[in-house]
């Protein structure tokens, strides 16, 4: 069997879409906490604040789903690439020992 390496799951877009997300979901908090009226339901409280969370939870579900294409890096570290032996090995047997405690 051929040895394949194996790709990241997202790209270098899906992690920039991430960050564009988180940082739109934090303005959207900051946006909720700047509102200066009473109990916050002024304009930035109720409409603006929350029309930027459900942006920013957009931005995060589309960069998770979007497809990282043929710029995803591929690893080479020795412990994530995986070789498949030709023949199956047999699974190594130990003698039973005595157990160790005393009555």
């Amino acid at each position: 069997m051929e040895s394949t390496t194996p790709r990241f799951a997202f790209g270098p877009r899906n992690y920039r879409l991430m960050f564009i997300g988180l940082a739109v979901l934090a303005a959207g908090f900051i946006t909720m906490t700047l509102d200066s009226t009473e109990y916050g339901e002024g304009f930035l409280g109720i409409t603006l604040g929350p029309i930027l969370l459900a942006v920013g939870f957009l931005l995060e579900f589309w960069a998770i789903m979007a497809r990282p294409g043929s710029t995803a890096a591929v690893a080479h570290d020795e412990v994530t690439v995986t070789t498949v032996p030709s023949q199956p090995v047999p699974p190594a047997t130990t003698a039973p020992t005595a157990p160790t405690y005393k009555r």
